[in-house]
Protein backbone atom coordinates (compact mmCIF):
# COMPACT_ATOMS: atom_id res chain seq x y z
CA UNK A 1 0.00 0.00 0.00
CA UNK A 2 1.10 3.59 -0.97
CA UNK A 3 2.46 5.52 2.44
CA UNK A 4 0.91 8.28 3.38
CA UNK A 5 2.98 11.67 1.46
CA UNK A 6 5.61 13.59 3.90
CA UNK A 7 2.83 16.53 4.48
CA UNK A 8 4.76 17.64 7.82
CA UNK A 9 1.70 16.92 9.62
CA UNK A 10 2.93 16.12 13.29
CA UNK A 11 6.34 18.06 12.85
CA UNK A 12 8.04 19.38 16.23
CA UNK A 13 5.14 16.65 17.72
CA UNK A 14 6.60 13.44 20.28
CA UNK A 15 4.57 10.30 20.55
CA UNK A 16 4.83 7.04 21.87
CA UNK A 17 3.56 3.55 21.02
CA UNK A 18 3.03 0.38 22.77
CA UNK A 19 3.64 -2.81 20.54
CA UNK A 20 5.33 -0.60 17.89
CA UNK A 21 7.82 -2.91 16.07
CA UNK A 22 5.09 -5.04 14.39
CA UNK A 23 1.75 -4.94 12.67
CA UNK A 24 -0.85 -1.71 12.93
CA UNK A 25 1.37 -0.53 15.45
CA UNK A 26 4.32 -0.36 13.10
CA UNK A 27 2.39 0.92 10.49
CA UNK A 28 1.37 4.10 12.86
CA UNK A 29 5.30 4.70 13.82
CA UNK A 30 6.13 4.83 10.48
CA UNK A 31 3.78 7.37 9.39
CA UNK A 32 3.89 9.46 12.48
CA UNK A 33 7.80 9.64 11.63
CA UNK A 34 7.12 10.41 7.96
CA UNK A 35 5.32 13.16 9.33
CA UNK A 36 8.17 14.80 11.40
CA UNK A 37 7.10 12.90 14.40
CA UNK A 38 9.62 11.87 17.01
CA UNK A 39 8.36 8.27 18.52
CA UNK A 40 9.63 6.57 21.41
CA UNK A 41 8.58 2.90 21.05
CA UNK A 42 7.76 0.34 23.03
CA UNK A 43 7.76 -3.63 22.67
CA UNK A 44 8.27 -6.79 24.68
CA UNK A 45 12.52 -7.38 23.59
CA UNK A 46 11.76 -11.25 23.31
CA UNK A 47 14.72 -12.82 21.00
CA UNK A 48 12.34 -14.25 18.79
CA UNK A 49 11.18 -10.46 18.02
CA UNK A 50 14.86 -9.19 17.36
CA UNK A 51 14.39 -9.23 13.74
CA UNK A 52 11.78 -6.76 14.14
CA UNK A 53 13.06 -3.98 16.00
CA UNK A 54 16.01 -4.22 13.34
CA UNK A 55 13.96 -4.19 10.70
CA UNK A 56 11.98 -1.36 12.19
CA UNK A 57 15.11 0.85 12.49
CA UNK A 58 16.42 0.19 9.16
CA UNK A 59 13.17 1.26 7.37
CA UNK A 60 13.23 4.53 9.60
CA UNK A 61 16.67 5.03 8.42
CA UNK A 62 16.04 4.61 4.90
CA UNK A 63 12.85 6.83 5.35
CA UNK A 64 15.18 9.61 7.05
CA UNK A 65 17.90 9.34 4.30
CA UNK A 66 15.15 10.25 1.38
CA UNK A 67 15.75 13.61 2.60
CA UNK A 68 12.19 14.23 3.74
CA UNK A 69 12.18 16.44 7.30
CA UNK A 70 11.93 13.17 9.30
CA UNK A 71 11.50 12.69 12.97
CA UNK A 72 13.64 10.09 15.42
CA UNK A 73 13.11 7.26 16.99
CA UNK A 74 13.97 5.68 20.23
CA UNK A 75 13.00 2.14 21.41
CA UNK A 76 12.61 0.66 25.05
CA UNK A 77 11.88 -3.25 26.00
CA UNK A 78 9.12 -4.19 28.59
CA UNK A 79 6.01 -5.57 29.25
CA UNK A 80 3.46 -3.28 29.73
CA UNK A 81 1.31 -5.39 32.29
CA UNK A 82 3.89 -3.49 34.85
CA UNK A 83 3.00 0.13 35.09
CA UNK A 84 7.10 0.63 35.36
CA UNK A 85 7.06 0.00 31.33
CA UNK A 86 5.21 2.52 30.64
CA UNK A 87 6.30 5.46 32.78
CA UNK A 88 10.21 4.48 31.57
CA UNK A 89 8.63 5.02 28.13
CA UNK A 90 7.84 8.29 28.78
CA UNK A 91 10.57 9.71 30.57
CA UNK A 92 12.63 8.38 28.02
CA UNK A 93 10.81 10.15 25.37
CA UNK A 94 10.66 13.19 27.79
CA UNK A 95 14.04 13.25 28.88
CA UNK A 96 14.98 12.79 24.56
CA UNK A 97 12.47 15.38 22.86
CA UNK A 98 11.51 17.33 25.78
CA UNK A 99 7.39 16.57 25.74
CA UNK A 100 4.89 14.33 25.13
CA UNK A 101 2.31 15.05 22.62
CA UNK A 102 0.47 11.85 21.46
CA UNK A 103 0.53 8.28 23.43
CA UNK A 104 -0.85 5.51 20.82
CA UNK A 105 -2.15 2.42 23.56
CA UNK A 106 -1.41 -0.72 20.75
CA UNK A 107 -0.43 -3.05 22.33
CA UNK A 108 -2.72 -6.53 22.35
CA UNK A 109 -2.70 -9.98 22.47
CA UNK A 110 -5.60 -12.52 21.12
CA UNK A 111 -5.82 -16.04 20.25
CA UNK A 112 -8.57 -18.19 18.67
CA UNK A 113 -10.19 -20.27 21.28
CA UNK A 114 -13.76 -22.55 21.70
CA UNK A 115 -15.69 -20.55 25.24
CA UNK A 116 -16.05 -23.27 26.69
CA UNK A 117 -12.50 -24.79 26.69
CA UNK A 118 -11.26 -21.51 27.63
CA UNK A 119 -8.68 -21.76 30.81
CA UNK A 120 -8.02 -18.59 33.79
CA UNK A 121 -4.51 -18.20 32.26
CA UNK A 122 -5.59 -17.26 28.68
CA UNK A 123 -8.61 -15.17 30.15
CA UNK A 124 -6.27 -13.68 33.01
CA UNK A 125 -3.30 -12.64 30.04
CA UNK A 126 -6.02 -11.01 27.42
CA UNK A 127 -7.48 -8.86 30.00
CA UNK A 128 -4.01 -8.20 31.78
CA UNK A 129 -2.47 -7.17 28.82
CA UNK A 130 -5.40 -5.05 26.67
CA UNK A 131 -6.99 -3.94 29.48
CA UNK A 132 -5.12 -3.56 32.66
CA UNK A 133 -1.48 -2.87 30.59
CA UNK A 134 -3.76 0.35 27.92
CA UNK A 135 -4.88 1.16 31.34
CA UNK A 136 -1.79 1.80 33.23
CA UNK A 137 -0.15 3.45 29.61
CA UNK A 138 -2.99 5.44 29.05
CA UNK A 139 -2.61 6.32 32.88
CA UNK A 140 0.96 7.28 32.71
CA UNK A 141 1.15 9.39 29.73
CA UNK A 142 -1.77 11.67 30.45
CA UNK A 143 0.26 12.24 34.09
CA UNK A 144 2.80 13.36 31.46
CA UNK A 145 0.35 15.81 29.39
CA UNK A 146 -1.33 17.07 32.42
CA UNK A 147 1.90 18.24 33.87
CA UNK A 148 3.16 19.65 30.89
CA UNK A 149 -0.12 21.67 30.78
CA UNK A 150 -0.25 22.00 27.16
CA UNK A 151 -3.09 18.82 25.90
CA UNK A 152 -2.82 16.02 24.08
CA UNK A 153 -4.08 13.61 21.96
CA UNK A 154 -4.56 9.32 23.29
CA UNK A 155 -5.50 7.21 21.15
CA UNK A 156 -6.75 3.10 22.08
CA UNK A 157 -6.54 0.67 19.62
CA UNK A 158 -9.59 -1.19 19.93
CA UNK A 159 -11.47 -2.75 16.83
CA UNK A 160 -14.98 -3.54 15.17
CA UNK A 161 -14.78 -6.65 18.03
CA UNK A 162 -15.57 -3.77 20.61
CA UNK A 163 -19.18 -3.85 18.56
CA UNK A 164 -19.90 -7.72 17.29
CA UNK A 165 -19.39 -11.09 19.48
CA UNK A 166 -17.41 -13.69 17.93
CA UNK A 167 -17.61 -17.35 18.70
CA UNK A 168 -13.77 -17.88 19.14
CA UNK A 169 -13.47 -14.26 20.79
CA UNK A 170 -15.41 -14.54 24.09
CA UNK A 171 -11.96 -13.55 26.19
CA UNK A 172 -11.18 -10.94 23.88
CA UNK A 173 -14.31 -8.97 22.38
CA UNK A 174 -14.85 -7.56 25.83
CA UNK A 175 -11.57 -6.31 26.22
CA UNK A 176 -11.90 -4.20 23.13
CA UNK A 177 -15.41 -2.90 24.48
CA UNK A 178 -13.30 -1.81 27.37
CA UNK A 179 -10.46 0.11 25.48
CA UNK A 180 -13.64 1.99 23.78
CA UNK A 181 -15.11 2.35 27.04
CA UNK A 182 -11.98 3.40 28.38
CA UNK A 183 -11.19 6.24 25.85
CA UNK A 184 -14.93 7.66 26.07
CA UNK A 185 -14.34 7.56 30.16
CA UNK A 186 -11.05 9.61 30.13
CA UNK A 187 -11.83 12.06 27.12
CA UNK A 188 -14.55 13.22 30.17
CA UNK A 189 -12.05 13.22 33.08
CA UNK A 190 -8.97 14.83 31.18
CA UNK A 191 -11.48 17.08 29.10
CA UNK A 192 -10.11 20.24 31.09
CA UNK A 193 -6.56 19.42 30.48
CA UNK A 194 -7.28 19.69 26.77
CA UNK A 195 -6.44 16.24 26.36
CA UNK A 196 -8.42 14.11 23.83
CA UNK A 197 -9.02 10.59 24.50
CA UNK A 198 -10.51 8.60 21.37
CA UNK A 199 -10.30 4.98 20.07
CA UNK A 200 -8.86 3.45 16.96
CA UNK A 201 -11.42 0.32 15.81
CA UNK A 202 -9.44 -1.76 13.23
CA UNK A 203 -11.56 -4.52 11.50
CA UNK A 204 -9.79 -7.14 9.96
CA UNK A 205 -6.07 -6.45 8.66
CA UNK A 206 -3.82 -8.77 8.20
CA UNK A 207 -1.33 -8.77 10.68
CA UNK A 208 0.00 -12.10 13.14
CA UNK A 209 -2.71 -11.70 15.47
CA UNK A 210 -5.36 -12.86 12.43
CA UNK A 211 -3.03 -15.42 11.08
CA UNK A 212 -5.23 -18.23 11.98
CA UNK A 213 -7.86 -16.45 9.55
CA UNK A 214 -5.36 -15.43 6.84
CA UNK A 215 -3.82 -18.99 6.43
CA UNK A 216 -7.54 -20.58 5.90
CA UNK A 217 -8.52 -19.72 2.15
CA UNK A 218 -12.24 -20.25 2.90
CA UNK A 219 -12.54 -18.29 5.90
CA UNK A 220 -10.42 -15.23 4.30
CA UNK A 221 -12.72 -15.57 1.19
CA UNK A 222 -16.14 -15.26 3.53
CA UNK A 223 -14.21 -12.41 5.36
CA UNK A 224 -13.66 -10.49 1.81
CA UNK A 225 -17.52 -11.34 1.24
CA UNK A 226 -18.65 -9.50 4.01
CA UNK A 227 -16.25 -6.30 3.45
CA UNK A 228 -17.70 -3.99 1.07
CA UNK A 229 -14.50 -2.63 0.02
CA UNK A 230 -13.61 -6.92 -1.16
CA UNK A 231 -10.50 -6.55 1.03
CA UNK A 232 -8.68 -7.47 4.03
CA UNK A 233 -7.16 -4.42 5.42
CA UNK A 234 -3.66 -3.80 5.48
CA UNK A 235 -1.62 -2.41 8.58
CA UNK A 236 -0.87 0.76 6.95
CA UNK A 237 -4.81 1.28 6.25
CA UNK A 238 -4.59 2.03 9.84
CA UNK A 239 -1.68 4.81 9.38
CA UNK A 240 -3.68 7.44 8.26
CA UNK A 241 -6.65 7.60 10.60
CA UNK A 242 -3.94 7.13 13.35
CA UNK A 243 -2.00 10.68 11.64
CA UNK A 244 -5.78 12.19 11.74
CA UNK A 245 -6.79 11.38 15.65
CA UNK A 246 -2.97 12.49 16.72
CA UNK A 247 -2.90 16.15 14.95
CA UNK A 248 -4.88 18.81 16.50
CA UNK A 249 -5.35 20.84 13.19
CA UNK A 250 -7.30 18.14 11.88
CA UNK A 251 -9.02 16.37 14.77
CA UNK A 252 -9.21 19.08 17.53
CA UNK A 253 -13.10 18.78 18.23
CA UNK A 254 -12.90 14.82 17.59
CA UNK A 255 -12.76 13.52 21.25
CA UNK A 256 -14.50 10.45 23.35
CA UNK A 257 -15.12 9.06 20.01
CA UNK A 258 -14.66 5.70 18.43
CA UNK A 259 -12.86 5.61 14.65
CA UNK A 260 -14.32 2.90 12.95
CA UNK A 261 -12.17 1.49 10.09
CA UNK A 262 -13.00 -1.71 8.85
CA UNK A 263 -13.59 -1.47 5.09
CA UNK A 264 -17.71 -0.99 6.10
CA UNK A 265 -17.57 -4.23 7.69
CA UNK A 266 -19.85 -3.36 10.25
CA UNK A 267 -22.50 -2.02 8.10
CA UNK A 268 -22.64 -5.20 6.36
CA UNK A 269 -24.18 -7.62 8.46
CA UNK A 270 -27.87 -8.28 6.96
Amino acid sequence: MAALPAWNLLKGKTAAITGGTTGIGRAIVLAYITQGCNVAVNHLGMPQDEKHRHSLLEEVKAIKSTGIKAGDILELPGDITDPETSSNLFKEAVSQWGKLDIFVANAGVFKQAEFLKIQPALLDHSVDVNVKGTFYSCQAAALQMVEQGHGGSIIGISSVSALLGGGFQTHYTPTKAAILSMMQSMAIALGKDKIRCNALMPGTIATSLADHDMKNPTKKAALEERIPLGRIGDPEDMAGPAVFLACEEMSRYVNATGLLADGGMYSKLQ
